[in-house]
């Protein structure tokens, strides 16, 4: 199965992220723990210009291996991360081969709705904060 972390960075944080980031990108190719990492990369502030979260697509059995996964790389361990939020994702545009594609469907007659007013792209939509959770 396959999960999507989002990790938004503690304001002031980027020296620690800078120093701890080898580390980090070990631990993300350590082919020695149960999650799978297929995909990742820092999320950068608007301007493009500093790392200020983490973007990641694993692999795993379940979100509990995911969580504990999350909890062990060094940025958390660091104290890096402000927020954490875990999703299963349905890979379907670009999956891997062998991958399972199917995504459950959603989709009705009726046309997409408008977005509601005052709510952008850049703004969040939900996320767990201060810790990991399951």
């Amino acid at each position: 199965m396959f999960f999507l972390v989002l990790a938004t960075d503690k304001p002031g944080m980027l020296p620690v992220r800078s120093e701890v980031r080898p580390i980090h990108g070990a631990y993300l190719r350590n082919p020695h723990h149960p999650v799978k990492v297929h995909l990742g990369g820092p999320t950068m502030t608007t301007g493009g210009d500093a790392m200020n979260g983490t973007l990641l697509v694993v692999e795993a059995q379940d979100i509990s291996a995911v969580c504990d996964f999350v909890a062990d790389d060094p940025y958390s361990q660091a104290g890096v991360f402000q927020s954490v939020e875990i999703r299963p994702w349905a890979w379907t545009l670009g999956a891997p081969a062998g991958a399972p594609s199917d995504a459950p469907s959603n989709q009705s007659s009726n046309p997409l709705p408008k977005p509601q007013s005052g709510r952008g792209l850049n703004q969040p939509s939900g996320t767990i904060a201060g810790e990991v959770r399951r």
